[in-house]
């Protein structure tokens, strides 16, 4: 049974809730532990593959292909792009061109590769030299004719615009001149650019203001087509506006040259057509039957091309979706007010929702039918542009995201997996780990996988590296091409890159397990009828969500035994409404229908339509159907928190109808937790989670995203199965030792090494083991606490304007209530409700209370929410600037905003809210720098959209490693303690095993002598000898202190046993390299023990040692850094722009000749200068030999 095959069978269990049989079962079981261990070709990562400028070779080709092979990737996403590197013999598309790609896709088809080819040059859009201005993108330009009457106007009327000398007319209109009022933001209402709009004013204009729609005259038949209108202009001032359309001008970029052109119009199929019979089409045919074989997919990638608000066939598209014509309001185009300014934004709403529309129709949808008439599928990076950024990747058969090293590119994973989830595709793609010049190849898998950890815990389980660029050259010339200076550098030129394949096929055993069955979420966020529409990150505190487009809402979702369900499997408990004060008529009466046929739905009533469509009886509908979802007592959405008392001031938060209910006034995961629904995952120490749910078995990735260890009691929703541990980077399993079933929630300790990661797969049944209970040495528990938060106790809550008593209130009952709840955060404004102790006016809370041994105070006012924490760092911020930083008209002093923040608990928080009220520079990403004191000591910290700045962390605490108790697959028990004394077992049906572990030999210090051999032909010499382990950058030899590359280090030590195992006692022991900078291969006695390839570089040795001398030997491998630095106190073999990228290729680099300046690096970009420090490199130690002692415990 395969995977599609297991995907669809849950997808039926959770629909239809039918049982599997116990032979389906156990197949399913087997299968994903032997999908787990050995994971297909298809679960591999992939690359971003940029080709540069059309420097493209056929052995260069190859050399590539079987490099990514070997290491363990599983396809490539190709994009030719011309950044920074000189031009080369290739033309995009010219016959060369195309018999390159035909070699790549054979070569793809030999190696068990797989092809996606992005649908133009360049990364932005779909267009080329084959699309004419008639198929491109397309824009409404108009002209301005002032008149005054009574009058015979006879003349020409200007031409507006024309873009790449092509021009259309549209109409020609007249009306009274109004006023100079116009409405804000109009090029983005009116779709010239591409943002969010958000809420519109709801502004009474006087008439003057206004255009009359009984007067606006058509004298479209009035113009011949030269342009001469002969018109009998009425009495007064009058405006002939001549509307038409032309080409935006926007190309496809950053292209090479040869595959430059205009984009392809996105509002018409023809558009989409004309583009695909430019570039695909040709390919497709050029390789045959390995189309949809080899060649898999092409792909839209980034959308940087603006926004379009024309195509030829607007008028009836308009017509068709609206139901109205939208000539007579194109004047609210250009800003003026055509019958009200209620109705133009209206008319502006309908003309952004029809843009949208057509975008994901014609143009992503068609490109889709496409690909699938050749059986290939389409790719989307769908976000950015003039459209519902979830329906866009709905059309797509894999939606992809993208994140950057430091944060950026969040939340797009989870924006795209929302998409994922909701419209049925299984795999969710991510442009990984790019970056900016920055990165100057300081990065390597330890120093990304937690970053990867956080996207695949936000649902991404496709990693597409970005980026490997193709090199060229016969020769050895590292680290060679770059792609600018974007992206992880992630060639085969790398130092690491035959080191890699254990990273790979980490990643390829998470991109498994998470294309197995579905996704579980509780809530479903709906989001606001707005187009164009991003996404919105929510906290889900334990609760995990999806977002659902409101066609998701219409066309593919229902109820079920009171859940909403999708045709796919997909179910959620709650659908949530967005805190907006409009909906569709259509939407609500959907929502009714869920209502009524068992729905939960929270959120606020809506009060009216966004559309013209049917103005003004759709207003009346809302209301009415508003009314009977809400009653009477429903609440409109608000400014402030979206609830208000209803009327009577008598609670009533929720009203039902039918089988289902509406509630509102309450946050969703509150809600969840008041109906006695534990959070789906818990954990104190800040750990990440995913959950899937496949063939009866529930698999959470849990990922450790900090540089330490740590030890912690997690909190799963499952019940009565036994949990397993399924560990990635190796691909052990092995059940738990230790849980709890506390009836709905089953609690399991984990350990996670630093950034580590580990599958918690409940797939038995709890019947047939004994959990451990408790341990403890010498009678101290070594086991994490079972409880998830320490006890919070007011002491002391005082709300109300606090300098007068008489308007206060002691609110410590109702803080410790909210505290009791399990509550993290409330808003200050609802300890008003009841008793409002100064109304209308803004009041404080201080809040005192004792939390894990510590008295801590939080400050906060309304509307603020405050913050429950375990940790009373001391800020004070002196000063915070946020905004574009070298613009002092573009940045907000936001001390006191921050300051409030802080007091009220929140020391982590997005840089973006700083932007909230007040936005600095609208669209623009900003910076957020701040001076403060941290318990006296003053601190800078920096953060830029839409990163996370964190001005205090908790203490970390070591976590000392004692013991680990482990089951073997027979059930037995062991224990491998790392220190001596008395251990006892405790199990949870009250059995007692102990064992007495003797004092264990001292860790044995590998001190050296180290000879140490270079590779050869980076400059070193052949070999040194270290007395004592040290950074090669700290060397006196220039070719050491600059060395990159492998390095291998021998030296030999004693070993003794200290006594000879027995049947019930064993002594492993274990290698500890300490540190190394920054990959290390370990070989003893001859035994190649593998790679390490993150920390704790540290391997069991018991096979290989032996008594007497050992012969140890640690290859090291190093980064690029030192030796381009080394590189630079050499005089110059090429000519380079200031920016560090070359002029033109070198002439002994075009004749395959060495650096005639003695150079041992080349790239062609360069990054790093002759001053620049150098990196740690190298084994830094110390290096232990550590004795454990393993005793199997009797029963």
């Amino acid at each position: 049974m395969n995977a599609m095959i297991r995907h669809n069978v849950a997808a039926l269990v959770a629909a239809v809730g039918i049982a599997l049989s116990p032979c389906l079962a156990t197949t399913a079981a087997s299968e994903l532990k032997q999908g787990f261990q050995h994971p297909p070709d298809s679960a591999r990562p992939w690359v971003y593959w940029f080709w540069l400028n059309g420097n493209i070779t056929s052995h260069g080709i190859t050399a590539d292909l079987e490099a990514m092979k070997h290491a363990g990737i599983g396809g490539v996403l190709i994009m030719e792009v011309d950044q920074g590197a000189p031009l080369g013999p290739v033309a995009f598309m010219s016959p060369q061109w195309r018999g390159l790609f035909k070699h790549v896709v054979a070569e793809a088809q030999r190696l068990g590769l797989e092809v996606n080819m992005n649908n133009d040059a360049g990364w932005n859009g779909s267009g080329g030299p084959w699309i004419k201005p008639g198929q491109s993108m397309q824009k409404v330009v108009a002209t301005e004719t002032n008149l005054a009457g009574p009058r015979r106007f006879e003349g020409t009327l200007a031409q507006p615009q024309a873009v790449a000398g092509f021009y259309r007319d549209i109409a020609v209109q007249a009306f009274p001149t109004p006023g100079p009022y116009r409405i804000e933001n109009i090029k983005v209402k009116a779709c010239y650019e591409s943002a969010y709009v958000g809420a519109v004013m709801e502004t009474n204009l006087p008439p003057e203001m206004v255009i009359d729609r009984a007067r606006l005259l058509d004298l479209s038949p009035q113009m011949d087509k030269n342009g001469r209108l002969a018109w009998d202009v009425p009495p007064g001032q009058w405006t002939v506006l001549r509307f038409g359309h032309t080409s935006t001008g926007v190309e496809n970029a950053p292209s090479p040259a040869s595959g430059r052109g205009l984009e392809c119009d996105k509002l018409s199929k023809e558009g989409m057509e004309a583009n695909f019979a430019g570039m695909m089409g040709k390919l497709i045919a050029d390789v045959g039957p390995l189309a949809g074989k080899a060649l898999i997919a092409t792909h839209i990638d980034s959308w940087e091309n603006g926004a379009q608000n024309w195509t030829a066939r607007m008028r009836e598209e308009f017509q068709k979706r609206r139901g109205y014509d939208l000539l007579p309001f194109l004047p609210a185009m250009t800003g003026r007010v055509v019958g009200s300014l209620e109705i133009s934004e209206r008319f502006l709403w309908d003309l952004r929702q029809t843009i949208s529309d057509l975008v994901v129709e014609n143009y992503a949808g068609h490109l889709q039918t496409l690909a699938r008439q050749h059986g290939m599928k389409l790719s989307i990076e769908a976000y950015g542009g003039p459209c519902e950024d979830l329906p866009y990747a709905g059309r797509a058969d894999e939606p992809m995201c993208e994140f950057w090293i430091g944060g950026g590119g969040f939340p797009t994973p989870k924006g795209m997996a929302s998409a994922a989830h909701t419209y049925g595709k299984r795999i969710l793609g991510a442009e990984a780990f790019t970056a900016a010049d920055q990165e100057k190849w300081l990065e390597h898998p330890a120093t990304i996988k937690a970053l990867g950890d956080r996207a695949i815990c936000d649902g991404v389980n496709r990693m597409v590296f970005h980026r490997y660029a193709l090199q060229p050259w016969r020769e050895d010339r590292r680290p060679g091409m770059t792609m600018g200076p974007w992206g992880l550098h992630y060639e085969r030129t790398q130092t690491w890159w035959e080191w890699s394949a254990g990273w790979h096929e980490y990643l390829a055993r998470c991109q498994f397990m998470l294309r197995q069955g579905l996704f579980v979420a509780d809530l479903c966020y709906l989001q606001p009828e707005a187009a164009p529409q991003d996404f919105h990150a929510h906290d889900p505190r334990g609760y995990d969500y999806d977002e659902c487009s409101a066609e998701v809402v219409l066309t593919r979702m229902s109820v079920k035994d009171g859940r909403l369900v999708l045709p796919d499997g997909m179910s959620y408990r709650v659908l949530v409404l967005p805190e907006t004060r409009t909906m569709t008529p259509r939407l609500l009466r959907k929502i009714k229908e869920l209502v009524q046929a068992g729905a939960t739905v929270i959120g606020p009533r809506p009060l009216k339509s966004p559309s013209l469509t049917d103005y003004p009886k759709c207003d009346e509908e809302v209301q009415r159907l508003a009314d009977e979802l809400w009653g009477e007592l429903g609440v409109p959405a608000s400014a402030g928190s979206g609830t208000e008392p209803p009327k009577g001031g008598t609670p009533n938060p929720e009203h039902r109808l039918g089988q289902g209910r509406i509630v509102w006034g309450v946050p969703p995961e509150k809600f969840l937790a008041q109906e006695g629904v534990p959070a789906d995952f818990a954990s104190r120490s800040g750990l990440r989670c995913i959950h899937r749910v496949a063939d009866n078995t529930e698999i959470y990735f849990v990922a450790n995203p900090k540089p330490h260890d740590i030890e912690t009691m997690c909190t799963f929703r499952v019940s009565g199965k036994q949990p397993e541990l399924w560990w990635p980077d190796t691909g052990r399993i092995e059940p738990a030792v230790s849980w709890e079933d506390n009836g709905g929630v089953t609690s399991v300790p984990l350990r996670l090494e630093p950034s580590g990661s580990v599958f918690v797969v409940f797939r038995q049944s709890a019947t047939s083991l004994d959990p451990v209970a408790a341990v403890t040495r010498d009678g101290k528990s070594i086991l994490p606490a079972a409880t998830l938060s320490p006890k919070i106790v007011v002491q002391r809550a005082v709300y109300g304007v606090l300098s007068d008593p008489a308007r206060t209130r002691d609110v410590r009952s109702k803080v410790q209530q909210i505290a009791d709840r399990g509550e993290e955060s409330f808003k200050v404004l609802q300890l008003a409700q009841g008793d409002d102790p100064a109304q209308g006016v803004v009041k404080t809370l201080e809040v005192e209370y004792t939390a894990g041994g510590q008295r801590i105070t939080l400050t906060g006012r309304d509307p603020d929410s405050v913050h429950f924490t375990d940790y009373a760092p001391k800020i004070l911020v002196q000063k915070a600037v946020y905004g574009v930083l070298d613009d002092p008209k573009r940045t907000r002093d936001v001390r006191a905003r921050l300051q409030r923040l802080v007091d009220a608990g929140e020391h982590n928080f997005q840089v973006a809210r700083m932007a909230e009220g007040d936005d600095p520079a609208f669209l623009v990403v900003k910076t957020l720098i701040v001076d403060y004191t941290l318990d006296g000591k003053p601190v800078t910290a920096q953060g830029t959209d839409p990163e996370t700045l964190s001005l205090a962390q908790p203490p970390t605490v070591a976590v000392e490693r004692v013991a680990e108790v482990r089951r073997r697959a027979d059930g037995r028990l062991l224990i491998e303690a790392w220190q001596s004394g008395r251990y006892e077992l405790q199990t949870a049906s009250g059995q007692s095993r102990r064992c007495e572990v003797p004092a264990l030999p001292p860790p044995l210090a590998v001190s050296g002598p180290w000879e140490v051999r270079f590779q050869p032909g980076w400059g070193a010499p052949e070999k040194i000898t270290l007395d004592t382990l040290s950074d090669w950058s700290k060397h006196t030899d220039p070719g050491v202190k600059y060395f990159s590359g492998t390095a291998t280090y021998r030296t030999t030590f004693k070993w003794t046993p200290e006594e000879s195992p027995t049947a019930n006692r064993q002594s492993p022991i274990f290698l500890d390299l300490g540190r190394v900078q920054v990959m290390a291969q370990v070989k003893l006695n001859g035994h190649d023990l593998g790679l390490l390839w993150k920390p704790p570089f540290r391997v069991e040795i018991t096979t290989a040692a032996k008594p007497g001398e050992n012969a140890l030997e640690v290859q090291v491998v190093n980064l690029w850094v030192n030796r381009m630095i080394g590189d630079e106190q050499l005089p110059d073999d090429s000519r380079r722009n200031p920016d560090g990228t070359l002029k033109e290729w070198p002439q002994w680099l075009q004749d395959g000749k060495p650096s005639p300046t003695g150079r041992h690096t080349f790239t062609s970009w360069r990054l790093w200068k002759k001053d620049s420090p150098l990196k740690e490199s190298g084994l830094l130690g110390p290096v232990r030999v550590v004795t454990a002692q393993q005793v199997e415990l009797a029963r």
